[in-house]
């Protein structure tokens, strides 16, 4: 009997993903729970498993086509055996079905990977509504395939938001285009470029082109600035020393920096709100909870697992849960749902050696704090100078929504609280 391979549900408000590779080909045994096909979304690269124990029958959707939730990819026959000599692998098809790249605002404002949307597009003349600017990957295909405004369009879907059957018949009666032709020109498509025996030329994985698009998009729509201070890592790295191998014993999880650094971020952004909050059109959402996104560098691309409601964690429990995400961002096993709802965001640029740098906000979170590489530096201590191990620490903000004073007082209280983690004990 024939069973058949499905896209499965890819997490909130991702509808659709690209066939990146199959990892078994037509005539192939094939076992139960085995992962013989991987997709690629625009936060994540996941694994489809195999339902039953069988021969891969038929492949429907080649490597490199765009496929929806729910949409066949192909047969398994359950009990089969395999065939002597499988038939090969799908070729790659890079070009099949490859859709512009989705806008950072179709993941919902919950959204966290660091992870990007599809290239900026010029401003429309008429301001879009928050909820004409939230729109799936079917109708943002749409709506770029024929260089349409969104704003110009009235949606009949939920709180007002577009669908494909709205954008259709905008297309038909022409209404939408014109509006988006009175608006500054689009950004024109590279042109012909001549090949060069010594170049190879790949196309942007969907997770690359999300990451690009997410970045370009921060610049484009925050008040960008950064403010920098330097840390004396003296008393963690001390209480590190001291307690690490009573902590690793007791926790079974290793004690870094980075659960310090969680705890020190709470405390900041519980007394300056600012930094945890976002714009919503011309409202600011003030958060409650503090879920903290930290950002983890992969083959594929920089992702954001987040750290959800941090401020109910010990200091075990958050790195447990941050070593766990190194760990399955390593392997490609991080899922949609890990990178969704962070509030806030840490970068650790240390660990490659990065002395200093500007790290770039992940909308529509308002602020991200940038770690360093912990570098001895003769520092004044009074009056005498003294070797210390220093980090620079760097806080990129919005600055639609956070002062500069509250910037800077909470990258203070950061580096108040690393330097004497007591602070941290006893909530001061």
């Amino acid at each position: 009997m024939a069973v058949e391979i499905k896209v499965p549900v890819l997490g909130e408000s991702v509808v659709e993903a690209t066939v990146a590779k199959w990892m078994k080909g037509a005539g192939e045994a094939v076992a139960a729970d085995e992962a013989i096909v991987e997709l690629e979304t625009d936060k994540v690269t996941l694994e489809v498993p195999s339902p039953v124990n069988g021969v891969l029958s038929d492949i429907v959707a080649s490597e490199g086509a765009t496929v929806e939730v729910g949409a066949l990819l192909g047969m398994v026959e359950e009990g089969a055996a395999a065939t002597s000599t499988p038939a090969s692998k799908p070729a790659v098809n890079p070009a099949a079905n490859n859709p512009a790249v989705n806008n950072p605002a179709a993941s919902a404002p919950e959204a966290a990977s660091p992870t990007p949307a599809s290239a900026p597009a010029s401003a429309p003349a008429p301001a879009p509504s928050a909820a004409a600017a939230v729109l799936s990957p079917a109708v943002r295909k749409l709506v770029e395939e024929n260089n349409l405004n969104p704003g110009a369009i009235s949606g009949t879907g939920k709180d007002g938001r577009l669908t494909k059957a709205d954008v259709q018949k905008a297309i038909a009666s022409g209404s939408a285009k014109m509006a988006a032709a009175s608006s500054a020109p689009a950004p024109a498509k590279a042109g012909p470029r001549a090949s060069d025996a010594r170049e190879e030329r790949v196309p942007m994985s969907r997770l690359r082109r999300m990451i690009a698009g997410r970045l370009k998009e921060a610049q484009n729509t925050a008040a960008m600035l950064t403010t920098f201070n330097e840390v004396d890592m003296s008393a963690v790295m001390a209480l590190r020393s001291e307690y690490k191998d009573d902590f690793e014993k007791q926790h079974g999880a290793r004690l870094g920096f980075m659960g310090f650094f969680v705890r020190a971020v709470i405390r900041g952004l519980q007394e300056f709100p600012a930094v945890n909050a976002e714009i919503h059109g011309d409202d600011i959402i003030y958060k409650n909870f503090y879920n903290i996104g930290v950002a983890v560098g992969t083959p594929q691309g920089l992702v954001v697992p987040v750290v959800r409601d941090a401020q109910d964690l010990s200091l075990a429990d958050i790195e447990k849960q941050v070593t766990d995400y190194g760990i399955r961002a390593r392997d490609g096993k991080l899922t949609p749902a890990d990178m969704a709802g962070g509030s806030f965001t840490i970068s650790n640029g240390g660990v490659y050696g990065s002395l200093m740098s500007t790290p770039i906000l992940n909308p529509p979170q308002s602020g991200i704090l940038g770690m360093h590489k912990i570098q001895k530096r003769p520092i004044a201590i009074g009056d005498k100078v003294e070797v210390r191990p220093m980090m620079y620490l760097a806080l990129s903000y919005d600055h639609r929504i956070i002062d500069g004073r509250e910037a800077v007082s909470f990258l203070v209280r950061v580096k108040d609280s690393i330097e004497d983690p007591r602070r941290l004990l006893l909530g001061v």
